[in-house]
C-alpha cells in the first residue's frame, strides 16, 4: 500500500530499521505541544497498539498527520494520512516541542 510503511517486530518496533524515528517519537509526550514554527498532539492507545500523531504549522497551511500500529504477531505498520512516510519521518525527527499541554 502506498505510503505505508512496514517494520520489524522487536521489543522496540522501530529499533532495527528506523532507530532515531523511534527514539524521537518515544521522546514526544501525549498531548498537545508547541516547537515553532509547529504544534502537534500525540495520543497513545491505553494497550499499545495505536499512537496517531497530528501536527499543524503555525500561521501556515501545511499539515502532518499518521498511525503508527504495533499490533502483536504483525510487523509494526506506519500510516500516513495523505502524505510520504518520509515527510513524516522528517518532521518526527524535526520536532522539538517548546511547551507541553499534557492529556
Amino acid at each position: 500500500m502506498p505510503g505505508t510503511m512496514m517494520m520489524s517486530d522487536t521489543r522496540d518496533p522501530l529499533a532495527d530499521e528506523f532507530p532515531e524515528f523511534g527514539h524521537a517519537l518515544a521522546r514526544l509526550p501525549d498531548g498537545y505541544m508547541e516547537g515553532r514554527p509547529w504544534s502537534a498532539t500525540v495520543k497513545r492507545s491505553a494497550d499499545g497498539k495505536r499512537i496517531w500523531l497530528y501536527g499543524e504549522e503555525l500561521g501556515g497551511t501545511d499539515i502532518v498527520s499518521f498511525n503508527l500500529y504495533v499490533l502483536s504477531g504483525a510487523k509494526p505498520a506506519l500510516k500516513p494520512c495523505e502524505m510520504s512516510s518520509s515527510k513524516v519521518v522528517d518532521f518526527v525527527l524535526g520536532f522539538r516541542p517548546t511547551s507541553v499541554r499534557r492529556s
